[in-house]
């Protein structure tokens, strides 16, 4: 295991291609329960599980999430794991995997467009997962 830490931002297409490559390689998305539900999840395939869903902050208010690292450890994502970080629009996971590269895991990326793209002039959002029609699937609150 390496003692350097990574942190960086990535395009969707290098997320898709590690993910479904690296057997070790996981997606946490950190987007919100209604998120999920109202607007979808990345659709991995056959290589769902790894995704994982914790908030890193908590609607209403949006408080961060305090068993955010422990939820991450209880999902059984490993330390030295490629961990892409996935919100709407880059920002929430961002910080996400600073506060994890912060305990130890070394390979921490942020999804830099999200899963729903920037916001353009125009009030509409570009890019992203959802923007570069990677697969998405419907999430019941229920699951």
């Amino acid at each position: 295991m390496s003692d350097t830490v990574s942190i960086g931002d990535v395009d969707v297409h290098t997320v898709w291609n590690t993910v479904t490559a690296d057997d070790s390689a996981v997606i946490i998305d950190v987007r919100t329960d209604a998120e999920w539900s109202y607007i979808g999840i990345p659709d991995l395939g056959e290589a769902q599980s790894k995704l994982h869903l914790i908030s890193w902050q908590m609607a209403p208010d949006m408080r961060i999430n305090p068993a955010f690292l422990s939820q991450l450890t209880e999902a059984g994502v490993a330390k030295d794991a490629q961990v892409f970080f996935l919100c709407r629009s880059g920002v929430r996971s961002l910080a996400a995997a600073h506060a994890a590269a912060e305990v130890g895991y070394t390979s921490c990326f942020n999804v830099a467009e999200g899963f729903e793209g920037l916001g353009g002039p125009d009030g509409r959002r570009y890019g992203g997962w959802i923007g570069n029609q990677l697969p998405v699937t419907q999430h019941s609150m229920n699951d």
